[in-house]
């Protein structure tokens, strides 16, 4: 390493004594909750010095042999910020592997200045950052369980750059996962960017991890991260990190959060409405912060059936009191003469779960079984636009859970087990409730028939289930609902963006799925031989798909019904093309009503009842 200049440590140094390091807080949304989650601190020198951008201050740092010293002096900056500042939420500091297992870190320093500032340590977030290769992973691993004992939770930065690969997150085990900017900047127009967010998407469910997308800068990244269903976001489209950051989410991103598709999942309650936190609310008056402790025993001692107590400030939540906590705490000699009038912030869970009215069930769900357990207890804060409105039960929860599932389970179609005609209303209200536009699809098998009564039912079984598995394989998941109506009817309503090229790539699919299913001179000929009803030899073609696809706008239409007929009409109008190009050996037919419909009676068409 070359030596620099005494000046520039002795610089180093100063800065550090003087207290000019600058804190910086980016805010983290959190989609489900469409709250902040909290921030990331990050650090500047001193305005106008050379080394204000902290690539130029650590990359000095690093030359004078000062690199743990800075690392410590930026983290006790932004701790003591951050508590000054009163912010909410959890605080994401970064932290080297190096930096990690230095005694400064591990002798308690750190606890005690929590302690001192009246931070709890589930507030903190340790972020791993990529510019330093593990070489120690088990003395990493063990350093982290020290960690996590007291209370801390783990992140790990930049996901597909540096150390932070997926061996990493195999073994660290992280409660949150940043994907790097690269992945994320322009994914709502690059398919493979999408691809590689989503296999990302798929192993956070399975590892209990919440991703966080970085380097979120336009309105359409960031509908596109929504909808793919990851956690949490973080970029200059939600806010740039200031020295004062933002408390809540400005009008922008409220907007763009308030776009969300309509969610794809099992229905329940009412005819066309899903479950949300708002149906498991529960309007508990909370106490204000400041309050004192004796106020929120008298609160508990008056009503036997509250477990937790919400604490605001103003109309924003901050806190939530725990009964048997706090009881258990008072329950010990002189405590109630040592803390009885002091503030009942003393000893609240300082971050509670959070979440905005609208969250659906799944999502709720989500967020609860990546939480830490003590959540399943004290249960969740529900609000409207940051404001509190009451509290949720995790046993509330549960059971509408398993009511949705049972109830999906009951109209599920027995062969495909994909949701049947109920489900299929429920969701199609749902849609016309949300004034969503969509694109309601009827898909249907032409020759089915002939197929079944040759080859015998268990063929004709084979042939359903597998334009079942190709419907599913041509869908998104998280925004196209496949119903089966029955036999060889299916139903999509899909919100995808590229729908027309998804029905046509499923008739090819269907088409080429068909010749497999038969042997090597039937695909050959394109059909085989049956016979007719005068015992006659003759040539009948192999299946094939007919798909009737209508756009429903805004206001187009007021019931499942109606859609359905109009959704019918339109399939009715694909097999007759289909038996217009039967003679050119066509793969399939799709017929897209492209006028403005106006909603055929119903008994015009073959109803989903």
């Amino acid at each position: 390493m070359t030596e620099m200049p005494l000046d520039e440590a002795e610089c180093l140094r100063g800065i550090m004594a003087r207290g000019e390091l600058q804190p910086v807080f980016q805010p983290i949304v959190d989609y489900r909750a469409r709250a902040l989650l909290g921030y990331e601190a990050l650090i500047r020198g001193p305005e106008g010095s050379a080394l204000h951008r902290p690539d130029e201050l650590f990359a000095a740092a690093k030359r004078c042999g000062l690199a743990l010293e800075l690392e410590h002096a930026c983290r006790e900056a932004s701790l003591r910020a951050f508590a000054q500042s009163n912010l909410s939420g959890r605080l994401f500091i970064n932290v080297t592997p190096g930096c990690l297992c230095d005694i400064r870190m591990l002798n308690g320093h750190t606890r005690e200045l929590l302690g001192e500032l009246g931070l709890a340590p589930n507030r903190l977030v340790i972020e791993l950052t990529e510019n330093q290769q593990i070489t120690d992973l088990p003395g990493i691993l063990d350093v982290l369980r020290h960690y996590r004992g007291r209370g801390f939770q783990i992140a790990i930065d930049d996901l597909g750059e540096g150390f932070a690969n997926l061996r990493m997150w195999s073994e660290l085990r992280p409660e949150f996962v940043k994907i790097d900017k690269h992945f994320v900047q322009g994914i709502a127009d690059d398919r493979i960017k999408y691809h590689f967010v989503r296999a990302m998407q798929d192993l956070a469910e399975i590892c209990n991890a919440s991703l966080v997308a970085e380097g979120i800068e336009t309105a359409e990244d960031f509908a596109c991260v929504r909808d793919m269903g990851i956690a949490c976001g973080q970029g200059f489209f939600i806010a740039r990190p200031l020295a004062s950051p933002a408390r809540h989410l400005s009008a922008a991103v409220v907007d763009a959060l308030g776009q969300s598709r309509v969610a794809v999942g099992p229905g329940g309650g009412a005819a066309g409405k899903l479950p949300t936190a708002r149906t498991l609310l529960r309007p508990v008056v909370p106490v204000e912060l400041g309050s004192s402790n004796e106020l929120a025993i008298a609160r508990f001692e008056a009503d036997p059936t509250l477990d937790v107590l919400p604490v605001v400030n103003g109309s924003h939540p901050v806190g939530l009191i725990n009964r048997h906590s706090l009881i258990d705490r008072f329950a010990r000699p002189f405590r109630k003469e040592l803390y009885g009038r002091k503030s009942c912030e003393l000893f609240m869970d300082q971050a509670p779960l959070i979440v905005d009215q609208h969250a659906t069930i799944q999502e709720l769900a989500m967020m609860l079984s990546f939480a830490p357990r003590h959540y399943l207890f004290d249960g969740f804060i529900v609000t409207a636009n940051g404001r509190y409105l009451g509290i949720g039960s995790s046993h509330a929860l549960m059971a509408t859970i398993t009511e949705m599932q049972i109830s999906a389970a009951r109209y599920a179609n027995p062969l495909t087990q994909l949701p049947g005609n109920v489900p299929i209303n429920e969701h199609i209200d749902r849609m016309l409730v949300s004034r969503q536009p969509f694109v309601a699809a009827y898909i249907d098998i032409d020759d089915f028939k002939p197929f079944n009564d040759t080859f015998g039912y268990r063929r004709g079984d084979d042939v359903i289930q597998t334009l079942a598995r190709l419907i599913c394989e041509s869908c998104d998941e998280r925004l196209d609902f496949v119903g089966h109506i029955g036999g060889d009817d299916f139903f999509v309503i899909f919100q995808s963006a590229d729908w027309e090229m998804r029905c046509w790539q499923l008739v090819c699919d269907f088409s080429e799925a068909m010749q497999r299913l038969l042997g090597d001179d039937e695909a050959a000929r394109g059909g085989y031989m049956v016979e007719n009803r005068r015992g006659e030899l003759t040539f009948q073609t192999l299946p094939r798909l007919s798909v009737g696809a209508v756009r429903i706008d805004a206001g187009e239409c007021d019931s499942h019904r109606e859609v359905a007929a109009a959704a019918s009409i339109a399939k009715k109008q694909a097999k007759k093309r289909a038996k217009d190009a039967a003679s050119h050996r066509s793969p399939g037919s799709l017929f897209v009503e492209r006028r403005r419909i106006g909603c055929a009676p119903v008994a015009a068409a073959k109803l989903l009842n």
